[in-house]
């Protein structure tokens, strides 16, 4: 009896500890806001709203609709300002984004790295870095300035465009007005081209690509084709493979830590599985054997210059200056590592 007394003993307590486990976790989730907010630049059709879309979707899907969050694109959560989205998100104003590296470099300086011209020469290269020990470092970084990193997705190469002529090597750059994104780092390497970098904002940049006041502009094909650049004189494009731009998946730490563990590795999962989606959509019709997108471009009168890796190294030697002095602040140990793991993948 004394014996049959204890195991009921015991079974209450094990149902009650239980009971208290779905009690806490019953309040967590009711602590929960009825939706979160995903800072993106780009919505849907380009790969950056794809991705950030996807993790929302999977987020609701695998939760069973316990967590909803809902994408705002054009920076609309920092009225534009691309820059700011970063100091949004530490500070909680934005909960959640899919963020622009490049976009993230004045507040984290070590972003600067994959702006630097002509370190990545190929997808393998970027992949080399992003999945690698230099990616962790970058994740250690940005966890140690106030945010919650968990995936990587990708914005792609930014390749040179123009309305004047083929572009093949650094003269054929010589006075040409060429907007670029809000980066010193941008300036400085247009500027060592011979290049008139003009900083300015996509909505100014069109009208100003349309009446010629500026001449050319980079950004990845899939943001060309979307937008129809070809339309806007936009008639010669230089595959040079100069930058990229991998996007991060991170979260507010506050948000993170309302989240319980469970529904952590849900939202990181979601992150990482559409972030490798957002991937291959980044990179469909561009990469051999598929050439599907470059080969559009082209029927429709387009010029595409393939530079050859001589031509490539004339640009390289051009920019080696801007690459020697920036390795400096972005940090020489985490540069010297992101040029072993591109060697050694």
């Amino acid at each position: 009896m004394k014996k049959m007394t204890s195991l009921l003993a015991a079974a209450a307590m094990s149902f009650g500890a239980g009971a208290f486990a779905v009690g806490v976790q019953s309040a967590a989730a009711q602590d929960y806001k009825d939706e979160y907010s995903i800072s993106t630049v780009l919505p849907e059709p380009f790969p950056w709203g794809v991705a950030a879309e996807e993790w929302a979707d999977l987020v609701e899907e695998r939760t069973d609709g316990r967590i909803k969050m809902r994408v705002h694109p054009g920076a609309e959560l920092v009225q534009g300002n691309q820059t700011r989205e970063f100091t949004a998100l530490r500070r909680g104003s934005i909960d959640m984004a899919v963020g622009s590296t490049i976009n993230w470099s004045p507040q984290i300086k070590e972003l600067n790295l994959f702006s630097l011209p002509f370190l990545m020469p190929d997808y393998e290269a970027i992949d080399a870095l992003t999945q690698g020990e230099v990616g962790d470092e970058i994740f250690t970084i940005l966890e140690d300035n106030g945010v919650v990193p968990l995936a990587w997705a990708e914005n792609g190469f930014r390749e040179l465009t123009n309305s004047q002529h083929a572009v093949r090597t650094p003269e054929d750059l010589e006075g040409l007005k060429i907007r670029v994104v809000g980066s010193p780092l941008f300036n400085d390497t247009f500027t060592a081209l011979g290049a008139n970098p003009t900083q300015m904002s996509w909505a100014d940049a069109q009208p100003a690509l349309t009446t010629g006041a500026v001449d050319g502009q980079e950004n990845p094909l899939t943001i060309y084709t979307t937008l129809g650049m070809d339309e806007l004189g936009q008639d010669y494009i230089t595959l040079w493979g100069y930058m990229a731009d991998p996007l991060i998946y991170a979260v507010n730490p506050d948000v993170w830590e309302s989240f319980t563990e469970e529904d952590q590795e849900i939202v990181r999962q979601a992150a990482i599985d559409s972030g490798a989606h957002g991937i291959e959509v980044a990179r469909e019709g561009l990469v051999p054997p598929d050439t599907s997108l470059i080969d559009s471009i082209e029927e429709k009168g387009v010029e595409v210059t393939r530079l050859t890796d001589e031509e490539r190294a004339a640009f390289v030697e051009a920019t080696r200056g801007v690459y020697e002095e920036w390795a400096q602040e972005i940090g020489p140990d985490l540069v010297e590592k992101a040029e072993e793991a591109i060697e050694n993948r």
